[in-house]
């Protein structure tokens, strides 16, 4: 731990640099990185990764659990209605039909997760449930609903991973060798104290 009082402890002011916020960005970028490599979009992923990085394992479990059950369901539930969609519009594009079946979908979602005792599935569950019911290309409702789940299982997935590899007195270990000075509860110290800076300026003058 640093004590060093050349440095203003950010979650003293307005900002807060902690291991969650270090944790959270750290899992992003990770799971970011294989999708780049080959030249797909993260976006899914890194959503996933940020809604599952809890302050501890439990809250991660479910927060992710959330996330991706919501997204599970959701999909499901956006397969099955545009399909009964492209039976009555089989061109599929933007007709007032997709206003009834948005309303039977929410309501379907929200049942769901009430049975499975998963209410934090809900908002997930309809994002999801929208992108799929208001996408502009037909052919692709199917690919596309699975594909943000497995993204989204995999964003999860790499926050469950981060929040077990990184635990605190690692994470600590880790500031120290690279000489970042923390306080005890891993928070970064970023900003100089304009006094300090005045009084370095001063001596060096």
């Amino acid at each position: 731990m640093t004590n060093d009082s050349n440095y203003m402890h950010i979650s003293h002011g307005p900002f807060h640099v902690g291991q969650r916020s270090i944790k959270t960005a750290a899992a992003a970028t990770l799971c970011a990185l294989p999708y780049l490599i080959f030249g797909a979009d993260p976006s899914f992923a890194c959503i996933g990764a940020i809604f599952g990085l809890g302050s501890d394992m439990s809250m991660s479990k479910l927060n992710g659990g959330n996330r991706f059950f919501g997204t599970v369901i959701g999909g499901f539930i956006g397969i099955f209605l545009y399909r009964l969609y492209l039976m009555i519009v089989p061109g599929g594009g933007r007709t007032l039909w997709q206003l009834g079946f948005l309303f039977v979908g929410v309501v379907m979602l929200i049942m769901c997760c009430q049975l499975f005792k998963w209410p934090g599935g809900i908002q997930p569950g309809g994002v999801v449930l929208c992108i799929v019911m208001f996408q502009k290309d037909p052919s692709i409702y199917l690919e596309y609903s699975v594909m943000r789940m497995i993204d989204t299982g995999v964003g999860v997935a790499c926050a469950l991973f981060v929040n077990w590899y990184f635990t605190r007195p690692r994470v600590e270990r880790i500031l120290t060798k690279l000489h970042i000075p923390h306080n005890a509860d891993g928070s970064v110290f970023l900003f100089r104290k304009s006094e300090d800076k005045t009084a370095d300026e001063t001596k060096s003058a």
